[in-house]
């Protein structure tokens, strides 16, 4: 009997015991439910997990959407670059374009003013004019050389002079305009100076002046007054204007001159019957 008490309250225990781990677990069950639902569970485990896991979930997030930002940025940045070097090469070719234009209209514009700013008539005059100075001078040396005469000596000095400043203007006028000027006289003027080099005395006087002093004179100074009248270039025109006084002084000069033992003059007849009138008085 003792016994079969004994057990019975054994077994009233276990049931006990059984009751309360079931409650137990029915209130743990209860507690992580309510925990799970929670908005702000802050102190349960699965609400705690569920925070981290949307933390990461949000950072991940964040990441993705940096990262595809961050390469759209850098593609922007990328495009917006080979954009501005395009623009950058797009002007550098503008101005490169430009540049040559500019520079080819320089050359352009420097060789029109070297050899298209004369016409060929304007520039054979300029081209005459350098020879006939250069015609004189030499004949001068020459003269001055040679020549016993002291009237023939100063007549001489005087082409030489005022020759020499005649050719600095020619030289510089066609400069200015790109023509390029004769370096030696002409055939004409070279068989002169050989036929002059020959001779000497009287006869040399003679010949000098006749032809370096009446003959040339003459023809310089027809030529002179055609071409004021003809060129087409004012400075062409300027310049033979400012010629022609001198010449036409050199000529009267030869003209009354008598060599050096006759009363004659060096052409050969009257002074006053050759004598050129233009309207200017001779310089003196």
């Amino acid at each position: 009997m003792l016994r079969d008490k004994i057990l019975k309250g054994l077994l009233g225990v276990s049931a006990v015991a059984a009751l309360f781990a079931s409650l137990a677990t029915q209130a743990q069950s209860s507690q992580a439910t309510s925990g799970a639902t929670r908005p702000s569970g802050t102190q349960s485990s699965p609400s705690g997990a569920q925070g981290t896991s949307g933390s990461m979930g949000s950072t991940s997030g964040q990441s993705g959407t940096s990262g595809t930002s961050g390469s759209m940025g850098s593609s922007g940045m990328s495009g917006g670059t080979a954009g501005q070097s395009g623009s950058t090469a797009g002007q550098t070719g503008t101005s490169g374009t430009g540049g040559s234009t500019a520079s080819g209209s320089t050359s352009t514009s420097t060789a029109g003013a070297a050899t298209g700013s004369l016409s060929k008539a304007d520039q054979k005059i300029v081209m005459d004019m350098a020879r006939a100075n250069m015609a004189e001078i030499e004949a001068g040396k020459l003269a001055q050389s040679k020549s016993q005469n002291d009237q023939v000596k100063n007549f001489a000095q005087q082409m030489i002079d005022d020759h020499t400043k005649a050719l600095n203007d020619v030289q510089a006028l066609a400069q200015s305009k790109g023509v390029t000027l004769p370096t030696d006289l002409d055939a004409k003027h070279k068989a002169m100076a050989a036929k002059l080099g020959n001779m000497s005395g009287d006869a040399f006087d003679r010949a000098y002046m006749s032809q370096a002093g009446v003959s040339d004179h003459k023809t310089v100074h027809a030529m002179l007054a055609r071409d004021q009248s003809r060129a087409k270039d004012p400075d062409v025109k300027a310049l033979a204007a400012k010629m022609l006084p001198t010449v036409e002084q050199h000529l009267n000069s030869a003209q009354q001159m008598p060599t050096a033992k006759g009363g004659k003059t060096s052409a050969g007849g009257d002074a006053a019957a050759d004598k050129v009138t233009t309207g200017s008085k001779p310089k003196q």
